[in-house]
């Protein structure tokens, strides 16, 4: 933040040649894009909101259509946490029709994934069913490196894991556990925080098929690799994975489940 305010935005007020200028643009907007990262993160929203507005409005003065889209992909990704799924559908559509073929599969793969999981929490199947296979076409297609570096959150077995989570939320579990379990599968080579979303969204998916042993194994595989993670959207999930496992916490392996994540909690009442 301090080197956002303090030191990127001053240059903006200086002159430059055409070229420069976008180039200055477009790294600042793309630190005012990581601010708003960081602040959706700490459970900031509005701030987050400001932030990603202001890198928007950067990256479009930059001419850079694909970081553009990232930019937008980002918002939609806030906007999907704040339920407001309508709002996600217009996003996506919007970045991909803007960014055509400029932007990456990864990124392509990550609008459609985010359009997918929005028409399925409103209930929409046939809304759902062609962002999802788009996504799950263009996740084959990602290379394994020279991806931009803003779209390398996009690791293996996110895909995957938004396709699962889709699937859930539209009811049909069989499908959805087989897209979980291959995200766990791909995703071991990714960091600690990308591996811990995929045994929580198979624990959601086991436990909604009533697997209890193996969806309280799923969550303690995401405890190890959160413990000592500063995150809010970290925090949601364990909690979101724990609400759904406390109406069966007289099974042996859902208590000792419970009773190692209570650290992770909030008191009750707050």
């Amino acid at each position: 933040m301090a080197t956002l305010t303090a030191q990127a935005a001053p240059l903006l007020r200086a002159s430059y040649d055409n070229a420069r200028g976008r180039e200055l643009y477009r790294a600042v907007g793309g630190l005012a894009a990581l601010a708003g990262v960081c602040a959706y993160d700490a459970d900031q929203q509005p701030l987050a909101q400001r932030h990603l507005l202001t890198a928007l409005r950067l990256t479009k003065a930059s001419g850079d259509r694909a970081i553009g889209a990232y930019v937008v992909a980002l918002m939609a990704n806030q906007a999907l946490y704040l339920d407001e799924y309508r709002l996600v559908v217009q996003y996506a559509q919007a970045a991909l029709r803007a960014a055509g073929t400029t932007i990456s599969p990864a990124l392509t793969a990550d609008l459609h994934a985010l359009a997918g999981k929005a028409y399925a929490r409103m209930g929409d199947a046939t809304g759902s069913h062609p962002h999802l296979r788009h996504a799950e076409t263009l996740a084959g297609r990602i290379p394994h490196v020279g991806s931009p570096a803003e779209v390398s959150y996009v690791q293996p077995g996110l895909v995957e894991t938004q396709i699962a989570e889709a699937l859930r939320r539209l009811g049909d579990l069989t499908a959805a556990q087989t897209y979980a379990e291959e995200s766990v599968r791909t995703g071991t080579t990714t960091h600690l925080r990308g591996q811990a979303h995929p045994y929580a969204g198979l624990s959601l998916i086991l436990t909604a098929r009533g697997d209890l042993d193996r969806s309280a194994h799923a969550p303690a595989h995401m405890l190890d690799r959160v413990t000592g993670m500063e995150s809010g959207r970290l925090h949601d999930r364990v909690t979101q994975v724990i609400a759904a496992l406390r109406t069966h916490a007289a099974h042996p392996a859902v208590a000792d489940l419970l009773d190692r994540a209570h650290p992770h909690l909030p008191p009750i009442g707050t």
